[in-house]
């Protein structure tokens, strides 16, 4: 990420899962935006009800639509990566969609896929060779 971020990328969660474990790792990893589900919480219980919008494959799209209108650039320059079938639909409008350790339809369906490495071979794929991901992430 720290790559990306050299680069002027702007990052972002959109999940399925619930916004607790998503704003962690948006800490941990310094991402710029996160979407998620928000679990209704009273008198300090979790009622087993989402606030606002589910986050499932459609949401996830119009999310990532969104975000790049948010940020003015263009769909065909966003990268989506997803592994299940729920973000299928982020990953077709995404100028670049890329299963990762994904299920065989999502891999079928992506522009590319990453099933053994971790998700800095998305680096490659960009065309960034080890020297320059050493070197911004250093600078």
């Amino acid at each position: 990420l720290a790559t990306l971020r050299a680069l002027g990328y702007k990052t972002a969660i959109l999940s399925g899962g619930f916004t607790y474990f998503a704003r962690d790792l948006q800490q941990h990893l310094g991402i710029d935006y996160v979407h998620a589900n928000e679990l209704d919480i009273a008198d300090g219980l979790v009622t087993g009800e989402v606030k606002g919008p589910i986050v499932d494959g459609n949401r996830k799209a119009e999310l990532l639509r969104q975000l790049a209108q948010q940020e003015g650039i263009d769909l065909q320059q966003v990268i989506a990566v997803g592994d299940g079938a729920n973000d299928l639909p982020m990953l077709s409008i995404a100028g670049l969609g890329i299963a990762f350790r994904a299920k065989p339809l999502v891999k079928q369906s992506a522009d590319q896929s990453i099933s053994t490495l971790g998700l800095d071979a998305i680096l490659y794929l960009l065309g960034l060779s080890d020297r320059y991901q050493n070197h911004s992430a250093a600078g």
